[in-house]
């Protein structure tokens, strides 16, 4: 979405969050107003100074925080997989392999399908928050149903992955050296327009460290920025890899070695954690508070797809973050929005100070920290997009 054009005014805002990386030590201003010019901030301070504008909000004393980066998501699909949950629920371990099930839905939907979905999806996403979103492919694994996907998901959103290296399609079961050539050749070739990343999920039901090395060297040739899957199910060599080769990101992080952990603190990769995976899946959830005390960057994200999550809601992922990771409401919060900013290598949103986007959100509470302490409650009163006022209210699926 584009910025509008115009000034607008939101004021008698309660509490101002900017996350400004500028203002680190800052986290909140009082009696605040905030000012967006031709979709971008252009003045935030104390209510009583601000300058004219176009258009007026009153925010009537609510807090007023930055949309939320989700920086990891999967909304390109066919089907659903609520049995496998059901299953899951009552004790059956979660693995890989049901991606499959996906792919096969995907492979017979129409494009019109896809799309109804996906614009439906986004659209819940935006309601609670979210203004800036990455997308994944991985549920075709045919160079067509990829591209297909990638060409979707750009109608949406710039930050679109290529993931045709999400596991091994049954079709290749007896020659993953031939499926890795496909994602590697032709199928890179066909996606690569249509995407600003490349991902590979690196687990024992998906892909090794050296086959992800190939697939993301070939994908970086192609100009794409790196993003990698890694230690969702065990410490596989997969944190490693991103660092040496400067991804963006590396994803899940649920299980990390001490010799990971220090590589993390140490580059510019940043660990995106995923707590509505965790609960969802019942596996155990990542030690946040071990990583942020070791200087990475981590941020937060939802990974919505219909397997191992089917939740849009940055909101709850703060409040798992808060309740079950070890971290403060206020670093999850900056996970939330600057730290999915910074997975996306993005300086112009996650953050309200001047020259950002305009993207804000207007809270139906009068703290920020209400995020964790009223989990599951529509705090979302009313997102601005890039100056475009949008309603949180959006019927479920």
């Amino acid at each position: 979405m584009s910025p509008t054009t115009g000034s607008t005014l939101i004021t008698n805002i309660g509490q101002l969050v900017t996350v400004d990386p500028t203002e680190p030590d800052r986290p909140t201003r009082a009696h605040a107003a905030l000012v967006i010019d031709d979709g971008f901030v252009a003045w935030h301070g104390h209510a009583a100074d601000a300058p004219a504008a176009d258009a007026r909000i009153d925010a009537d004393g609510a807090a007023v925080i930055p949309g939320f980066v989700d920086s990891h998501s999967h909304l390109v699909f066919g089907g659903d997989r609520v049995d496998e949950f059901e299953a899951r629920m009552a004790g059956r371990a979660y693995t890989a392999g049901g991606i499959r099930t996906t792919v096969a839905a995907t492979r017979e939907a129409t494009d019109e399908a896809l799309r109804t979905r996906l614009v439906h999806l986004v659209a819940q996403a935006r309601a609670q928050g979210t203004t800036t979103l990455e997308i994944k492919s991985g549920y075709g694994l045919t160079v067509a149903d990829e591209q297909r996907a990638l060409r979707l998901a750009r109608e949406v959103t710039a930050e679109t992955t290529f993931l045709g290296a999400h596991v091994v399609p049954a079709d290749f079961a007896d020659d993953r050296d031939a499926y890795v050539d496909l994602v590697c050749g032709s199928m890179l070739e066909a996606c690569s327009p249509h995407a600003r990343w490349v991902d590979v999920f690196i687990d024992s039901g998906a892909f090794t460290v050296d086959e992800a090395r190939r697939i993301l060297l070939a994908g970086r040739d192609a100009g794409l920025g790196l993003r990698v899957h890694a230690g969702q199910l065990a410490a596989d060599g997969g944190v490693a890899l991103a660092v040496e080769l400067d991804a963006a990101s590396v994803d899940h992080c649920t299980f990390l070695t001490d010799d990971d952990v220090a590589l993390l603190a140490g580059s510019g990769t940043v660990a995106t954690l995923l707590p509505l995976v965790e609960f969802a899946t019942r596996q155990p959830f990542p030690d946040a508070r071990r990583l942020i005390d070791a200087g990475v960057a981590v941020a937060i994200a939802t990974d919505c797809n219909p397997g191992s999550n089917f939740s849009s809601s940055m909101p709850l992922a703060i409040a798992l973050a808060v309740r079950e990771l070890g971290m403060t409401p206020l670093e999850a919060l900056r996970a939330a929005t600057i730290g999915g900013a910074r997975a996306l290598r993005r300086d112009d949103v996650g953050h309200l100070g001047v020259g950002a986007r305009g993207d804000a959100v207007i809270l139906d509470a009068p703290d920020y920290r209400y995020l964790a302490y009223r989990p599951g409650v529509p705090l979302v009163r009313t997102v601005v997009a890039g100056g475009i006022v949008t309603s949180r209210t959006v019927r479920g699926e």
